[in-house]
């Protein structure tokens, strides 16, 4: 065979390798893209879904038991991330005394923020619910400055201006006005912000006293559920809620119960699905679209639970949608410039 004829087949062979690598590099592209799509639109469905639900339970039902909503939703988060873990899908680190002990002040101000979250729901419409949540990153961010020394710069402080006029107008142009759900609204800003910045402290402490030297997200939800369960039937006792669950004809029926269960399978796929779009992304597409998804949201909240509105409040309402948009992009810029 001729010298020429063999580097002629070796070329080939070179360009056919070439094309073989270009569209598995192509198709690599295309599926991490479609991973990341994917876990996206999975968080931002079971993130509306949940809030939307919980109203639903809430107001359309008129089920006046909040506690014992956020007891089963988190009682089937436990079940699942159990049995997931028992069957060996997951790692989990066992309960130790030790971690649970370290773990349990944190858990007080997670139980505290999931209940206030409920009763607000139950009387502010979802769309000022969201707006009014804007005002958590402002305690955040003064939390952060005073405990961590942490700065922000002027974009950063000019979105949370924003935020606190938005939520500002919105409550005096709210046709529905009601004290009592701004009020649990407010304690849940605070105590939503207080434990942002104590899990951060918690976390490091926590891992020290793991066998593995690791906590997970998957052993942080199944911590935090468990640990909640004792004392959710203990507020439900202190709030008087035996009495009414043993008389309300709601649990008589079936339709109620599905979509209580819905609610608690819910809860557990916005912990999974967030994980999963995170680790997908990363922290600051995940904060930027965690803030863009509350403006479908808000729509919906009007438009399903027919909600009464006027121009002034639907216009501040947008004004701290965008205000949120607006502090996520600052972040996002102030995080690459440090």
């Amino acid at each position: 065979m001729k010298p020429s004829s063999i580097n002629d087949i070796e070329n080939g062979k070179l360009d056919k390798n070439r094309e073989k690598i270009s569209k598995s590099n192509s198709s690599r592209v295309v599926k991490i893209h479609n991973q990341a799509l994917l876990s996206g639109l999975a968080y931002c469905i079971s993130s509306c879904s949940m809030i939307l639900v919980n109203k639903f339970v809430l107001s359309s039902y008129d089920f006046n038991a909040g506690i014992s909503l956020m007891l089963y939703q988190n009682l089937i988060s436990v079940s699942i991330v159990s049995i997931l873990s028992l069957s060996g899908l997951i790692s989990t680190e066992p309960l130790t005394w030790r971690l649970i002990k370290v773990w349990l002040p944190v858990n007080f101000i997670f139980v505290g923020m999931l209940i206030t979250s409920m009763f607000s729901l139950k009387y502010i419409n979802v769309a000022m619910v969201t707006v009014l949540k804007n005002v958590t990153n402002v305690i955040t961010a003064l939390g952060e400055m005073y405990l961590f020394k942490k700065y922000h710069d002027s974009k950063v402080w000019a979105a949370l201006f924003l935020m606190i006029i938005s939520a500002i107008t919105g409550g005096v142009t709210d046709l529905a006005f009601n004290a009592t759900g701004y009020a649990w609204q407010t304690l849940n800003c605070f105590l939503t912000a207080s434990y942002s910045l104590t899990l951060r402290r918690v976390m490091d402490t926590a891992k020290q006293v793991t066998k593995s030297g690791n906590l997970n997200e998957f052993s942080m939800v199944l911590l935090n559920n468990a640990l909640s369960l004792p004392l959710g039937i203990f507020l439900v006792v202190v709030f008087n809620e035996v009495d009414y669950l043993l008389r309300t004809p709601l649990l008589r029926l079936p339709s109620f119960w599905m979509v209580m269960t819905f609610s608690g399978f819910l809860g557990l796929a916005i912990s999974f699905t967030s994980m999963w779009f995170l680790h997908q992304t990363g922290a600051t597409t995940y904060s930027l679209v965690g803030s863009l998804n509350k403006i479908p949201l808000s729509v919906a909240g009007i438009f399903l639970f027919k909600v009464p509105t006027s121009l002034q409040n639907s216009t501040s309402i947008f004004f701290g949608l965008l205000a949120g948009v607006f502090f996520a992009r600052a972040k996002i810029r102030e995080k690459s410039q440090s």
